[in-house]
C-alpha cells in the first residue's frame, strides 16, 4: 500500500510559479512512475505531467508544456510540480498518482493505482 500527501497549492496571480509536492509512503516509491493530474468542477480529471521511475523519461500534457516541469527524488520519497508562468486556466485540484509499472508514463487515470487527495492551485488574473 502506498499513501500519497500532496503539498504546496495556494493562490497566485497570473504570471507567478508554484511548486507542488507529493510525499510517498513506502520502500517501493522508487519502482513506481508518478504523475499529477488536475480536476476542475464539472470536467473530467486530465493528465498533467509524468515520470518514469528512474526519472529518465517525462512526459507533459501540451498546455504545460515549456512550463511545468516534473521531477522526482527517491531517497526523499517525493515528486515534484514545478509551475512557471501560471495562468488562470491552471487553476485546478492537483492530484498525485502512482503506477506500479515504473517503466513507462501513462496518461490515463486508469493506469494509477495509487492517488492522493489532491491540492488546490486558484490562479487569478
Amino acid at each position: 500500500q502506498v499513501q500519497l500527501v500532496e503539498s504546496g497549492g495556494g493562490l497566485v496571480q497570473a504570471g507567478d510559479s508554484l511548486r507542488l509536492s507529493c510525499a510517498a509512503s513506502g520502500r517501493t516509491f522508487s519502482r513506481y512512475a508518478m504523475a499529477w493530474f488536475r480536476q476542475t468542477p464539472g470536467k473530467e480529471r486530465e493528465f498533467v505531467a509524468g515520470i518514469n521511475w528512474k526519472g529518465s523519461s517525462t512526459k507533459y500534457a501540451d498546455s504545460v508544456k515549456g512550463r511545468f516541469t516534473i521531477s522526482r527524488d527517491n531517497a526523499k520519497n517525493t515528486v515534484y510540480l514545478h509551475m512557471n508562468s501560471l495562468k488562470p486556466e491552471d487553476t485546478a485540484v492537483y492530484y498525485c498518482a502512482a503506477d506500479v509499472l515504473g517503466s513507462i508514463v501513462l496518461i490515463t487515470t486508469t493506469a494509477y493505482e495509487y492517488w492522493g487527495q489532491g491540492t488546490q492551485v486558484t490562479v487569478s488574473s
